[in-house]
C-alpha cells in the first residue's frame, strides 16, 4: 500500500472570475474528498484546503498563493504530493490519473 499522499486545494470563497460556471473552491473541496473516498476507499491520503485569502504561515504554501494571486494559476488548484493535477474547472479523470501514477488502485479493480 502506498504511503499517505498529500492533496491541497487552493481556493478562495469567491469563485475564479474565469471560473464563472464552475463550483466554488470549498464545494470542490468537499466534491473532490467524497469522490476520492468513494473510488479508492482502502488507499490512505489526507486533503487540505488552504484559503488563499488567508496568509499562511507555511513559506511553500504562502508562495503558492502568490503565485494564485499573481495569476499563474487559476484556483481552485489542486496539488498531489506538491505537483499540480488540476486547476480552475476540477475533474476528476485527471486527479485519478494522477493518485493512480502513485499507486491507488481504484476499487473496481481491487
Amino acid at each position: 500500500m502506498p504511503k499517505e499522499l498529500l492533496i491541497e486545494v487552493y481556493g478562495a470563497e469567491t469563485v475564479c472570475a474565469s471560473c464563472v460556471n464552475a463550483p466554488s473552491s470549498a464545494d470542490t473541496f468537499e466534491w473532490l474528498q467524497a469522490a476520492i473516498t468513494r473510488k479508492y476507499p482502502e488507499q490512505q491520503f489526507s486533503i487540505d484546503y488552504i484559503d488563499i485569502e488567508k496568509p499562511q504561515a507555511d513559506d511553500r504554501k504562502q508562495e503558492i498563493i502568490r503565485q494564485i494571486l499573481d495569476d499563474e494559476f487559476f484556483y481552485p488548484l489542486v496539488l498531489i504530493e506538491g505537483e499540480v493535477a488540476g486547476e480552475g474547472y476540477i475533474q476528476l479523470k485527471p486527479i485519478s490519473r494522477e493518485l493512480e501514477k502513485h499507486g491507488f488502485i481504484p476499487v473496481n479493480q481491487q
